[in-house]
């Protein structure tokens, strides 16, 4: 069955995602099941609120989104200080809760689907863990004195990391509220863990550094420095303009990492050795909140940070775009670099497999679900995506026979 979009928060049902193989053909065929124009209050009109005036102009945006581990539910975060729980099966909204005091965002599935933990966006720096049944605080997490740019959950223990705009990165236990472990970097650093918990990331921009720690010695020297240097920006302009990192995220099998970046290019770096593989190209940056804001000399974080990331097999990568369209690269092909690192060696120039059309406004947030063959894109609305398999049954039972070794 097809997936036919819906407006506004439609009674029409979604079609139920499937654990289908991704190949070629399904990403292509990518279209949005339900369009949720509801996600996110609207600015109240002037002087109708006591509310201070809103930090952005325009719409108010979903922030943040995570998929729990079974990839039945989604949670997001936006700027009308609310976080919202979605079923990833029927698309519907299962529940709205408010964080009016502290602001949310960076919201993140702990290994129970009852839990999240999140940033705050005012009030103060503490990350907080809340529980979803009951919509109450389980536990506050203090000590950062600048905002939480980025918040990671370990995949296989209830550890976590921080990092925050007073240059640290802080390990956590989801047991205890004091902090296990602290870094000290010389700028506002961006995290990511391994899929086996046991290595982490940290980049740091202004230095085009990735410094990747070992779990169980992150008191000890980083076992790897990456340096992130383009040699192509030097054909755009010079200087060249710099790289500014905004996510990070480890392949499946640990081999790469995928640098986001706030330009119009993210990168795929080799994370045995320090290579860099791999530069995607074909969207638009959000280093900008519309197409019409400027560009500033300077490169800064905007509105990216949750765009891009890759599909659960690491085949492909899905992204956003400042012009609401959702990219996917095929990154299945990436050179085999060895030896020491040449940074002037130009990286592979991917460009878009597919650019899908169907998001309404930036697509800030885009996320592959983790056991399903589904997506979710956010910005000023809520979209779930599905492929529309009509008449690709043939195809895709040659795929599960080929993977079955028939």
């Amino acid at each position: 069955m097809a997936p036919q979009p819906t407006g506004n928060n439609g009674s029409a049902p979604v079609p139920t995602p499937t654990t289908i193989p991704l190949v070629n053909a399904t990403m292509a065929k990518f279209k949005p099941a339900r369009i949720i124009k509801g996600a996110v209050e609207p600015v109240p009109p002037p002087g109708t609120s006591n509310q201070p005036r809103p930090q952005y102009p325009g719409p108010r945006h979903i922030t943040g989104i995570s998929f729990d581990d079974r990839g039945d539910q989604l949670i997001t975060a936006s700027e009308d200080e609310t976080f919202r729980l979605y079923s990833c099966k029927s698309g519907k909204q299962m529940k709205i809760l408010h964080s009016k005091k502290y602001g949310v965002d960076l919201p993140r599935f702990t290994h129970k689907n009852t839990a999240i933990v999140h940033a705050s966006t005012k009030e103060d720096d503490t990350v907080r863990y809340h529980s979803l049944h009951d919509n109450k605080y389980l536990q506050y997490f203090k000590g950062h004195k600048g905002r939480v740019v980025s918040l990671e959950v370990s995949p296989v223990d209830d550890g976590f990391m921080s990092g925050s705009q007073d240059r640290t990165v802080r390990l956590w236990d989801l047991r205890a509220p004091t902090c296990r472990g602290l870094l000290s970097v010389p700028s506002t650093p961006i995290i990511a863990y391994d899929s086996t918990g046991v290595v982490f990331a940290v980049a740091v921009n202004n230095y085009s550094r990735i410094l990747l720690y070992d779990q169980a010695n992150f008191d000890k020297a980083p076992f790897l420095v990456i340096t992130l240097d383009d040699p192509t920006l030097g054909l755009v302009s010079f200087p060249p303009r710099a790289i500014y990192m905004t996510s990070m995220a480890f392949s499946s099998n640990g081999k790469y990492l995928l640098v986001g970046c706030s330009g119009n290019a993210h990168y795929i770096v080799d994370a045995f050795e320090g290579h860099l593989l791999a530069k995607l190209e074909g969207h638009v940056g959000l280093e900008r909140r519309a197409p019409s804001a400027p560009q500033n000399i300077e490169p800064s974080k905007g509105i990216s940070g949750e765009e891009v990331g890759w599909t659960p097999d690491s085949k492909f990568v899905v992204g956003g775009s400042l012009d609401g369209k959702i990219i996917m690269w095929d990154v299945q092909q990436l050179p085999a670099k060895t030896g020491d690192v040449d940074l002037k060696a130009p990286p592979t120039r991917v460009q878009p497999m597919v650019a899908l059309d169907g998001h309404p406004g930036p697509s800030r947030c885009v996320k592959f679900n983790p056991r399903l063959a589904m997506m979710c894109s956010a910005g000023a609305e809520l979209s779930f995506w599905l492929p529309d398999l009509a008449g690709d049954a043939d195809e895709i039972a040659q795929s599960l026979m080929k993977k079955r070794g028939a």
